[in-house]
């Protein structure tokens, strides 16, 4: 029984405030009494409760005792905040309560606490190992943020500028689709030399991200292929435009240039370029749209 009733103690022993505590309701149940008896008799002698034996818990204290012990749940709309006693404050429930029980479980759970913190003394060491341990994974998660960070920009330089070489078709499909999937809330391709494939691709982006190409002319084939992919997908719109000799690509207000229809990437070589002089609105304005 003695064992039983030690086991049922610590696992209700707590720490709150960097102190080590039992919560009123807890100690009402070992001591086989009602809460609101035990509240009473601690208010009849309040004199030998200070604040180092007892404590009110305050509303966020409350809230993660409930939230943490379940035992707890039916006092989670309680309007009352329940006490804590300390391990004086334990020691003198069993003068105040004076039954047979209470001398008895007292006796019990001052040995836990005794258990406790000779427990905590004695592994003292391997706390502080832990400890070590914790503030070097710290640090440790804070030089992958790092590493994590560099891999970003460089990422973002690399989609500043650079060379696709003939044969990199999907390495070249891969950077326009990502440069597409970037945008937040337009794209509009500047490119005399279009068929289905560049609407593929610009269906790449957002639910809510419009996308416009800018072509010299619009033949009979990509007409009907627009058409059919219009009735399907998010609608593309095309218009024609021919005093552009470049392609350009405008990704909201950025504007990359390209070496190559998006059609032919990676047939061969090419450069892209992001225009960091230049804002979309400028080039639109320039077009007289």
């Amino acid at each position: 029984m003695d064992i039983e009733l030690n086991n049922k103690i610590e696992t209700r022993i707590l720490l709150i405030r960097g102190i080590h505590v039992m919560i009123d309701r807890d100690l009402a149940e070992l001591y086989q009494i009602e809460t609101k008896t035990l509240n009473q008799q601690v208010k009849r002698n309040q004199e030998r409760f200070p604040d180092a034996f007892m404590f009110r818990l305050n509303e966020h204290e409350f809230s993660e005792l409930v939230t943490n012990c379940d035992r707890f749940n039916l006092l989670k709309h309680s309007s009352s905040l329940p006490y804590a006693f300390t391990e004086q404050g334990v020691s003198m429930l069993s003068a105040v309560l004076r039954s047979p029980t209470a001398i008895q479980v007292s006796i019990c759970i001052m040995e836990s606490f005794v258990k406790m913190r000779r427990y905590l003394v004695s592994n003292i060491g391997l706390f502080q190992r832990l400890e070590q341990f914790e503030i070097r994974q710290k640090n440790t998660e804070k030089q992958v943020d790092k590493i994590l960070h560099i891999i970003d920009e460089s990422r973002n330089l690399k989609q500043e500028q650079g060379i696709f070489f003939d044969g990199q078709i999907f390495d070249a499909y891969v950077f326009a689709a990502d440069l597409v999937r970037s945008a937040e809330s337009s794209i509009i391709l500047i490119d005399n030399y279009i068929d289905e494939t560049v609407l593929t691709i610009l269906d790449k982006r957002h639910e809510d991200v419009e996308a416009i190409i800018y072509t010299k002319e619009l033949n009979r084939q990509f007409s009907l292929d627009l058409k059919k992919h219009n009735e399907q997908y998010r609608p593309i719109e095309v218009r024609t435009f021919n005093k552009a000799h470049d392609r350009f690509l405008l990704i909201d207000d950025k504007v990359y240039h390209l070496g190559t229809s998006l059609k032919d990437l990676g047939r061969k070589w090419f450069a892209f370029s992001l225009m960091k002089e230049w804002t979309g609105r400028e080039i639109l304005e320039r077009m007289e749209i």
